[in-house]
């Protein structure tokens, strides 16, 4: 027996994946303003898309003025809650669809940054012991997931 064709909105469709990298921008969106709040009551020191920036890109000789690289790093972090949101899109949607599974995959995706990804490119905040910054940054992470899950979720 073959499968039906794909159709516009199909959990396997590639519109499908494009709406969920759409949703995964505002949940970024979203966590901003959570960041925002955390750094200015001084929970977080520097987050990941600025210290990648400053410890780790070229792009900060070529991006002098602070406002534009302001920009350009929500607009990284932006692109990286795209990815994820493309990427939970391409979930099955039994998972999916289970009311606690955005915030564990919000979660999953910092956990993700944190073992992997910071370490293996040398950022000084991976070798320092930083348990609030780090429980703060698991709750903004945790709002993602929260936004991208609900934002899924169809009419009834």
């Amino acid at each position: 027996m073959t499968e039906p064709p794909l159709q516009q909105g199909d959990d396997r469709s590639s519109g499908h994946v494009a709406h969920g990298a759409l949703r995964g921008v505002v949940a970024a969106m979203a966590m901003t303003g959570v960041r925002a709040f955390t750094i200015n009551i001084g929970l977080v020191d520097e987050p990941p898309p600025r210290a990648i920036l400053r410890q780790k890109s070229r792009w900060r000789f070529h991006v002098s003025d602070k406002r534009n690289r302001r920009a350009f790093q929500e607009l990284m972090h932006w692109g990286y809650g795209a990815v994820g949101g493309a990427g939970f899109a391409a979930l099955p949607a039994g998972v999916r669809r289970q009311p606690w599974f955005g915030p564990l995959y919000g979660v999953g995706v910092w956990l993700g940054f944190e073992a992997v990804q910071a370490p293996l490119l040398g950022l000084k905040q991976a070798k320092a012991l930083r348990p609030l910054e780090r429980v703060t940054l698991a709750v903004d992470h945790l709002v993602y997931g929260f936004v991208l899950s609900e934002t899924r979720r169809l009419p009834r």
